[in-house]
């Protein structure tokens, strides 16, 4: 049988299961239909004027502002996933504010239609020779290339971690991933008494805020279910400061004396004993000081790092393992035909999903001047946003630069509590995100905040 009979033979069974509504299903026939006509069955050379590595939001905004720029098949994007997930909405879904479902659609979906899709990993980076070799053997050879492979999320760094989230009705839970993040809302549900513990690693974090977001969600959820008398609700956390920023974490302080919650500073998760409900922290002053506790609750923010086949082409990395990457331009600092966006940009801005928005102008223009011959001109201030929700209907929305100073969009005092940043984080941010970011059209807010800027109200 050809393959172009296969295809069809699939397709047609697929179309027919459409008819149960299985998101799965529609999902696998969206990507058999992208995959036949944009990607060879056997393995080939490719060559293209912009390579886009990662179908995540930078990859996607950037990708969609190129091929429009360029036309069609000039641009490749190499991305194995078959799902692209808006992964700010993780947090609604662990406090049973959004569902799983809302979060996710089929990458072919999302990915710009006169782009040419391998749906396949890239397993070896050559910039010395214009180079990457994907999981399926493919060597693609380009002029430009955009890096925009995200983090890689290492729960197994943490030993006992693996086996305490496969429990079923376990009391280990986390957000971080779209196969565990459900069962954040059911430990929540199953917490009656005890300790309920969040942390932050000592790592890289993507959307660093995220962690003490789900931990004021679920203190004010025990709060609502009249059971946090019987609940200490305790954050501990890596860093030396509750928030980088202080201007926000100077705001985040009353409320969490307010709620009566513990806050440890340099406190990093080392092990779990799931058979026992502990867990083990050690001291980042004292790294010989470890200390045992016990939980009801744990909820884990794994250690984060760049993907391996990243951190392994030393060419390109910095000591972290992160694109060595001007933080201006985000032009890599020795290949020139380089670039990077979002979290696996070493640039030392906070990692959003904003931040990256925010590149996305200023890489495009910049690798249009490169592939041009010109001077790159566009520079990347370092703005990055956090929603930092505080309950079922609050929120800080913290917006600031690379020097972590205050760099606010609206002309209200952002660092208050406050009902509509809850309604912008929860319905407006989404709808922005899948019919603007990833469609190239939302370049952060820099424009709004130049109109804001107009008016000169007082901040209260």
């Amino acid at each position: 049988m050809s393959v172009l009979q296969m295809t069809s033979l699939n397709l047609t069974r697929m179309s027919r299961n459409c008819a149960t509504g299985s998101n799965n299903t529609i999902i696998s026939l969206y990507a058999a239909i992208r995959n036949f006509s944009a990607t060879p069955v056997l393995a080939d050379k490719h060559e293209c004027q912009v390579l886009v590595v990662g179908g995540g939001a930078g990859g996607c905004a950037v990708a969609a502002k190129l091929s429009r720029k360029l036309g069609p098949d000039k641009v490749i994007i190499v991305e194995p996933a078959d799902k692209h997930y808006y992964q700010p909405m993780f947090t609604l879904i662990g406090g049973g504010m959004k569902r799983l479902e809302q979060s996710f659609k089929p990458m072919a979906s999302v990915l710009p239609k006169d782009v040419k899709w391998l749906q396949e990993k890239a397993e070896q980076f050559d910039p010395k020779n214009n180079t990457v070799i994907t999981s399926g053997n493919n060597n693609i050879k380009y002029d430009l290339l955009l890096i925009a492979i995200g983090l890689q999320l290492n729960y197994d760094k943490i030993p006992g971690l693996v086996e305490a989230l496969a429990i079923p009705n376990g009391k280990v839970c986390s957000i971080y991933s779209p196969k565990y993040v459900e069962n954040t809302l059911e430990c929540l549900r199953r917490t009656e008494n005890g300790n309920a513990v969040f942390t932050f690693p000592a790592s890289p974090v993507k959307c660093p805020g995220a962690p003490q977001k789900i931990m004021y969600i679920s203190e004010h959820y025990f709060r609502k279910l009249n059971k946090r008398g019987n609940i200490n609700v305790i954050y501990n956390t890596a860093l030396p400061v509750l928030f980088g920023v202080k201007h926000y974490a100077d705001a985040l302080w009353p409320i969490v004396k307010k709620r009566n919650v513990t806050v440890n500073t340099r406190t990093n998760l080392v092990e779990v004993k799931p058979s026992m409900d502990m867990a083990i922290f050690e001291n980042l002053d004292k790294p010989n000081e470890k200390f045992e506790q016990q939980y009801s609750m744990l909820h884990v923010v794994p250690p984060m790092s760049a993907p391996d086949q990243l951190a392994q082409c030393k060419d390109l990395v910095n000591e972290a393992g992160f694109v060595d990457v001007n933080k201006s331009t985000m032009q890599h600092v020795k290949y020139k035909n380089v670039f990077a966006i979002g979290d696996c940009s070493g640039s030392p801005n906070s990692k959003t999903a904003a931040s990256a928005a925010a590149q996305s102008p200023v890489v495009y223009r910049n690798m249009i001047a490169a592939l041009e011959g010109e001077e790159l001109k566009a520079t990347y201030d370092g703005y990055a946003s956090c929603p930092l929700v505080t309950g079922y209907r609050s929120c800080i929305l913290a917006e600031f630069d690379y020097d972590l100073n205050p760099l606010e969009t609206f002309p209200v005092a952002q660092n208050k509590e406050r009902y509509s940043m809850f309604v912008l984080k929860k319905s407006l941010m989404p709808a922005l995100y899948w019919n603007m970011m990833l469609k190239g059209y939302w370049n952060g807010p820099a424009m709004m905040r130049k109109i804001m800027s107009m008016f000169k109200f007082g901040k209260n």
